[in-house]
């Protein structure tokens, strides 16, 4: 079927009752919610052009120019969010499909740097510098919202097998318009399943099939000294890693353990179905602080909270191809703590573990100190097959996803009691049933996997995986070997109820059915408009889903 004939996808909106604050202290949130009850459409906007043609495996807005990177094939195309049409593209640096990208942070507006993760076993660093003298006919689009950065995060879906779109039909390097490939980055032995760059731009984290995490720190001189060292490499999941990123540059992110450790915070999910979070201790080594356990099914990607009103510290949100969307909270403590101006802890509050002057404490020990989190919600079930991204906005709160059964759902967050449409909401008390093994929530899915009871796992037991397909591979045989049983002391995080947290619930607010035919959807996305179709450029938000059918859909959220 050509994808260019493709059926145009059904629209609908889920709208809810009003609900009264009762709490002044969580009126923001509650004024948010309100706001988003009246969700009347999910609109398709015209798609990018031109079509890729192929399958587009995820796409990635730049955090403050109107850019759109998009991965496919081989390949990168680089839209305008201006005029919905291709920038320029990067072509010819790597031998097998490019599955994952990131923009570097933090640059001026006419330098743009974007890594990407390839199926080739490496991570390629691609320079562009403005150039008004270079006749290419490309330009950077003007920077229209200077000083407003956020962190555009999204999950890219792969293929485990070998690629079936790879073709020779690259467009070559004279077309690259200005793009530079400059640098490689080499050491995992299988495929790179996503990359990430800390909010300051001076780490990048790379995940691979092979179990690893590996970090790198930008070491050059400067920003056209392109120089990397691994600064870490962490084995610890027993499973592909599926997909890394940092915690973002908000106000939260300085409370909790950050008395303890460095700023920058990583998460990573894996094949294993659980989530691992990374920190750097005061010594500089980068530590497990977190195994967070409850997903039944492959978990194939996370995002950080990125609301800039929120003081305490950013809840993650993970999807999985048990079908489930889970948020988390890091139970923060209460006692009072200075944190040094390092960042690592140094005030008198510090735990004495990662003092200076115990430097030389076993990495074993160390590990022993963990943060303690809680899946505080699990949002209603409104997919019937593995869910391969999501995206969490942080301006409206709202959060959306997609998969495989092609659907987009779009879920926001209410403060209070849920109302009485239980086939629509899932509270606190009920994700917290479910995950002890109370109750086996399916939504009339009797196939649906069912939610782990969140018991702790002896360290290095291999969990009971669920048995997972991503487009027609079986990813059972990558896990037949046998695993290292050795003892490793951390602490695995379980997905329990949180009694002190407020009564919140989410809703499902708007739904499209077949949102790009009957293709598969492997990406989401919340971007920022610079369309002439709104009147609040660089404010207003939309969605944009990237599909096996090669189009790149941006979508109007209607009030």
């Amino acid at each position: 079927m050509d994808p260019a004939s493709a059926t145009a996808p059904a629209v609908a909106a889920v709208t809810s009752s009003t609900t009264t604050a009762s709490d002044p202290a969580q009126t923001s949130l509650q004024q948010k919610s309100l706001r988003l009850q009246s969700v009347k459409e999910i609109r398709a906007l015209p798609s990018f052009q031109p079509d890729l043609y192929q399958r587009g495996w995820f796409s990635i807005p730049h955090p403050t120019l109107p850019l759109l990177a998009t991965a496919h094939n081989k390949s990168v195309t680089i839209f305008s969010l201006t005029t919905f049409s291709a920038h320029s593209s990067l072509t010819g640096g790597h031998s097998r499909s490019i599955r994952s990208a990131t923009w570097k942070p933090s640059l001026p507006p006419n330098k743009l740097c974007l890594v990407t993760g390839s199926f080739d076993s490496t991570a390629g660093l691609w320079r562009y510098e403005q150039n008004d003298q270079s006749g290419s006919g490309a330009r950077l689009e003007t920077e229209i919202t200077a000083g407003r950065r956020r962190v555009g995060n999204g999950d890219s879906d792969d293929n485990d097998g070998e690629d079936d779109d790879e073709d020779d039909n690259d467009k070559g390097d004279e077309e690259d318009d200005g793009w530079e490939f400059t640098l490689v980055l080499e050491g995992q032995e299988h495929e790179i399943k996503s990359v990430a760059f800390s909010p300051s731009g001076q780490y990048l984290a790379t995940c691979s099939r092979d179990k690893s995490v590996w970090i790198w720190e930008d070491v050059g001189g400067d920003e056209d000294d392109d120089e990397w060292e691994t600064v870490a490499v962490l084995n610890e999941h027993e499973g592909d890693v599926k997909c890394v990123t940092w915690c973002p540059d908000v106000p939260g992110r300085r409370s909790g353990s950050g008395r303890h450790y460095s700023l920058d915070v990583l998460a990573s999910t894996s094949y294993d179905n659980t989530i691992r979070i990374w920190r750097e201790d005061g010594d500089g080594e980068w530590v497990c602080v977190a195994v967070l356990e409850g997903h039944a099914g492959t978990v194939w990607g996370v995002q950080w909270e990125t609301d800039l009103e929120r003081k305490r510290f950013p809840r993650l949100l993970t999807w999985s191809a048990d079908q489930t969307l889970r948020i988390w909270e890091l139970e923060e403590e209460d006692e009072d703590a200075e944190v040094g101006t390092d960042g690592k802890g140094s005030g008198q509050g510090a735990n004495p573990l990662f003092r200076s002057n115990l430097g030389g404490v076993p990495n074993t020990m160390r590990r022993s100190l963990h943060e303690p989190w809680t899946c505080t919600a699990v949002l209603p079930r409104a997919h019937t097959r593995d869910i391969y991204s999501a995206s969490w906005s942080g301006s409206n709160g709202l959060i959306a996803s997609t998969g495989s059964d092609g659907t987009v759902v779009v879920y926001a967050e209410f403060d209070g009691p849920a109302p009485s449409d239980k086939d629509d909401v899932t509270t606190e008390d009920e994700a917290a049933a479910m995950l002890d093994g109370d109750v086996h929530m399916t939504n009339g899915n009797n196939n649906a996997p069912a939610a782990s009871n969140g018991r702790s796992r002896s360290p290095g037991r291999v969990a009971n995986h669920a048995h997972n397909h991503a487009h027609g591979h079986d990813h059972a045989h990558d896990h037949a070997q046998e695993h290292d049983e050795q003892s490793r002391h951390q602490t695995h995080s379980h997905a329990t109820h949180h009694s002190n947290a407020p009564a919140r619930h989410w809703r499902v607010v708007g739904k499209v059915a077949s949102a790009h035919g009957p293709y598969e959807v492997n990406n989401i996305i919340w971007c920022r408009r610079f369309d002439a179709g709104t009147d609040r450029r660089g404010v207003e938000e939309m969605l944009v889903t990237t599909g096996d059918d090669g189009v790149v859909r941006p979508w109007e959220i209607i009030t």
